[in-house]
């Protein structure tokens, strides 16, 4: 028996055994959503075009790929569906096929006979070259095998991660004049809709991009080695003229080097993407990838090091470079762990950058006077928020010759507004206040606290709520309320914020208490760590409650059969001991969607709204939920924000926001056009693989319909995506239908 033909039966035999998983397999993803776990790079530069490599699952029949915001246009180039065992018995087939033919083609011409083939793909290379038949015969062959060699030499069996190892490749252009900052990438398939989004930056630098890695295989406890990559050394180090973006992604025990030449007394700023593009891995401990950057001299000396920012995973190094010369920063993950979703984009360069800005914020409608600190901030002009933003948190940057800085948060509010003013450490040095009122404050030192002094009736409730690292304030507020003979009545260090999105660490204070008397009373706020300086700033209101609430919506995408019903789930953050009802519906919804609105009562936070969407669409379109409550004697709406229910470690769970919530509702019935159409199977063909597949019954090896249509499919995916021939199609599809 020939090798092609022990491949053969090799094909037909695993049939049985793994039919059935690739059918329930393929029944759970045909209309699952598709998840895309990184994209890479995640970004780049305006004006370009460049390829991004997205690795995920459920991606088959993609339609799209959707890039949030506008001036950023992207298309899928190839998609590479996870191959397992069978489709490498049947490429290792192909590509013996392939050798054999080309192998007596060789001979035809050697010995002047003209050379034929009978397959389309061939013929239209012969076509399509202007070559002779033979010569684009053997160079389409050529390529194809490259092609099929490639796959195969990249498959890996057990991948470090499965959710990771179906690739799309997607062509990406930004525009010119595209507005810079933070997008949204996802993938559409055919019935699952569009995918989870993925954080995709526009920038505005020249950027650097290293090799897209391989799937990472699985590590095996005690021989992590073999699950390393070898690199090239020029992989290794990269030269770079700043300023730039560089991007990269990190395998296990890996370190990437950049080298540049720098100036003296110029102030580097070297500032990392990493947790910000993939804020959770949920197998990963601490739950996202951890990036260390060090900075070392021409001579290899490290001279500066940092491992995050703040409170802030993601690190931002700042130097001044002491005299001219080469330096070289490196980056790494801090456990020296790393796969395919480990990725970053570092910008470096004598950039603009904020550190902090005061106050925090400001009201609703008034111009504000804002102090920004920071590095190269020479000639920059902070652009505040706009004078129609409403109330609520809005991102700021600094605009210097174009550049646009980091962006920092500003928060606007309705309430009156004032400023701290020292000395005011103590009751008897405390700021006299009137409520409501939002102070605007800061640690200004170690071990300060600042103190301010109202008058409350009995009975009264009082609110108190600080705004700092929500903010992004180092400051970790902790926040007590006394009574004029310094009896403690209120304390709080941290309160859970579920709307925090990616931040892990509640650090913002809040108490809600009733006045026990008449008179005198005094909030205190301090840092729990003592510390101190111009960058902890915070906002304090103190006031009456303000009953309110936010809500979030999980997902933010899904799809649904035409003319059926589907839903999401919806979270209410109650503000301030808001209990009432909260009405959940659908704001203006698109033609044929109908929706029964759904209640949530003064003890519920969690709900579900469902709709039916009878009209189909090619494209997910964009809806929005919306809440209203009755608070006193006005009606309140808030439209609701869609978020991923993201799990860090194992364990914890964040909801994270998105910037649309997206519906698909698909036709079943349709169809889309085929990506190849097969000729017919020959006679010849059909004759021979009925004989193989009589043999294989003869020897008990019988199969269903389902899974011979399955195995099909499975043929029919290396067929679209252009890894077998015509030929070879027709046989292994005439071989299963035979086999039945």
């Amino acid at each position: 028996m020939s090798k092609v033909q022990w491949f053969a039966i090799l094909g037909l035999i695993g049939l049985a055994a793994t039919a059935p998983a690739t059918q329930a397999q393929s029944r759970q993803f045909r209309q699952a959503r598709p998840y895309i776990g990184f994209a890479y790079p995640a970004g780049g530069q305006q004006g370009t075009t460049f390829q991004v490599k997205l690795g995920g699952q459920a991606m088959d029949d993609i339609t799209g790929v959707i890039v949030s915001g506008s001036g950023v246009s992207a298309r899928l180039v190839e998609y590479q569906r996870k191959l397992n065992p069978q489709d490498m018995q049947l490429l290792a087939q192909q590509l013996a096929d392939l050798r054999k033919t080309r192998s007596k083609a060789a001979k035809k011409r050697s010995s002047g006979t003209p050379a034929s083939s009978g397959d389309e793909m061939m013929m239209t290379a012969a076509a399509t070259t202007g070559k002779s038949s033979a010569e684009a015969t053997d160079e389409a062959t050529q390529k194809l095998m490259e092609r099929i060699q490639t796959r195969m030499r990249e498959y890996v069996l057990r991948p470090a991660s499965v959710s990771l190892a179906s690739l799309a490749y997607v062509e990406v252009t930004i525009a010119p004049d595209a507005a810079p900052g933070e997008r949204e990438i996802r993938l559409v398939t055919l019935r699952g809709g569009a995918s989870n989004p993925l954080v995709f930056y526009v920038g505005q630098l020249p950027e650097h991009s290293r090799k897209p890695m391989s799937t990472a295989p699985i590590q095996i406890l005690g021989k992590e080695e073999l699950a390393r990559r070898k690199r090239p050394a020029d992989e290794v180090e990269v030269r770079i003229t700043i300023p730039c973006t560089v991007n990269g992604q990190i395998a296990s025990g890996e370190v990437n080097r950049y080298r540049f030449a720098a100036h003296k007394g110029q102030r580097v700023v070297i500032s990392t993407l990493g947790r910000q593009l993939i804020p959770y891995i949920a197998d990963a401990v601490p739950g996202w990838f951890q990036p260390v950057l060090a900075l070392y001299d021409a001579e290899g000396k490290e001279i500066a090091y940092d491992d995050d920012y703040r409170f802030k995973p993601d690190p931002v190094l700042m130097y001044r470079i002491p005299k001219d010369g080469e330096y070289v920063f490196t980056i790494i993950d801090s456990i020296y762990r790393g796969r395919e979703d480990f990725v970053y984009r570092v910008t470096i360069g004598e950039l603009p950058f904020i550190t902090s800005i005061f106050p925090l914020g400001g009201r609703v409608g008034e111009s504000h006077s804002i102090k920004m600190t920071g590095v190269n901030l020479e000639n920059a002009e902070l652009q505040p928020p706009a004078k129609d933003a409403a109330a609520g948190i809005q991102e700021i940057a600094a605009n210097k010759q174009g550049f646009i800085s980091n962006r920092v948060p500003f928060a606007l509010d309705t309430l009156p507004e004032i400023f701290e003013k020292e000395p005011n450490n103590t009751p008897a040095h405390a700021q006299k206040v009137t409520l409501p009122v939002i102070i605007n404050g800061r640690i200004d030192k170690e071990d300060d606290w600042d103190v301010y002094q109202f008058t409350g009736k009995a009975g009264d409730t009082i609110v108190a709520e600080v705004y700092a690292r929500r903010l992004d304030s180092p400051v970790d507020s902790v926040l007590k309320l006394t009574n004029a003979a310094g009896k403690l009545l209120a304390f709080n260090d941290d309160r859970e914020d579920l709307g925090a999105g990616i931040n892990t660490h509640h650090a913002d204070s809040y108490f809600m208490t009733k006045l026990p008397a008449d008179g005198t009373y005094y909030v205190h706020i301090g840092d729990t760590a003592r510390k101190g300086g111009e960058e902890y700033g915070y906002r304090l209101r103190i006031s009456a409650p303000r009953p309110d609430f936010e809500l979030r919506v999980v997902a933010s995408s899904t799809s649904v059969r035409q003319y059926n019903n589907t839903g999401f789930t919806v979270y209410a953050m109650r503000k301030d001991g808001f209990d009432g009802p909260i009405k959940v519906d659908l704001k203006d919804p698109p033609a044929g969607f109908k929706v029964e609105p759904v209640f949530l009562s003064g003890k519920q936070n969690i709900g579900r709204l469902g709709f039916t969407a009878n009209t189909a669409s090619r494209e997910p379109i964009n809806i929005t939920v919306i809440g209203s409550a009755k608070i006193g004697d006005k009606k309140i709406t808030h439209d609701a924000v869609a978020a991923e229910d993201k799990m860090q470690a194992f364990l914890w769970r964040h909801l994270v926001p998105a910037q649309d919530l997206k519906v698909l509702v698909f036709d079943p019935s349709y169809q889309p056009p085929a990506k190849r159409e097969p000729r017919e199977v020959s006679a010849a063909l059909l004759a021979e693989a009925k004989i193989k597949a009589a043999e294989l019954q003869a020897k008990g090896q019988k199969f269903s319909k389902k899974q011979v249509a399955d195995r099909i499919r499975q043929i029919r995916y290396l067929f679209d995506e252009g890894l077998i021939t015509d030929d070879f199609f027709g046989e292994k599809t005439a071989e299963c239908e035979a086999a039945q």
